[in-house]
């Protein structure tokens, strides 16, 4: 399998598609188009023109990131493209820092996909460093 990663080329039928194969409902076109375009990046994983994975980040260019919608395609899910993708994230979010800086990289996990962000590294809150993360969502 031949893979690569791409910033800023992911497409709202694309991550529409990888929304609905990881069961999460499904996603009104104006709403992913408006959250791609306030995205600071979004990143593509293609199998030849095949969508495969996606990742969008939002940020502030410094201090504060945070990692939002994490999906790999089941059918290429335990092959690790899920964690070279989280591992090219952060080498992006490195390359936009200047020397001596440092970011916190946050995230909300989907249920049972936890143990998955703990072998990349992550901890969960609260730890040393931060306090309890906190989740509410806001309705028109």
């Amino acid at each position: 399998m031949e893979y690569r990663i791409e910033k800023n080329t992911l497409l709202p039928e694309e991550h529409i598609a990888l929304w609905e194969s990881a069961g999460w409902g499904s996603l009104d076109r104006d709403l992913v188009e408006t959250s791609l375009r306030g995205s600071y990046a979004t990143f593509a994983v293609r199998d030849g023109g095949r969508i495969i994975a996606m990742a969008r980040l939002i940020g502030d260019g410094g201090m504060a990131f945070f990692l939002k919608d994490l999906v790999v395609s089941p059918y290429y899910q335990g092959k690790g493209i899920g964690r070279e993708l989280l591992a090219h994230i952060e080498d992006f979010i490195r390359g936009e820092l200047k020397e001596g800086w440092w970011s916190f990289l946050q995230l909300m996990s989907a249920k049972g996909k936890e143990e998955f962000y703990l072998k990349c590294g992550y901890k969960a809150h609260p730890h040393e460093r931060s306090g309890a993360g906190f989740t509410k969502v806001i309705e028109r």
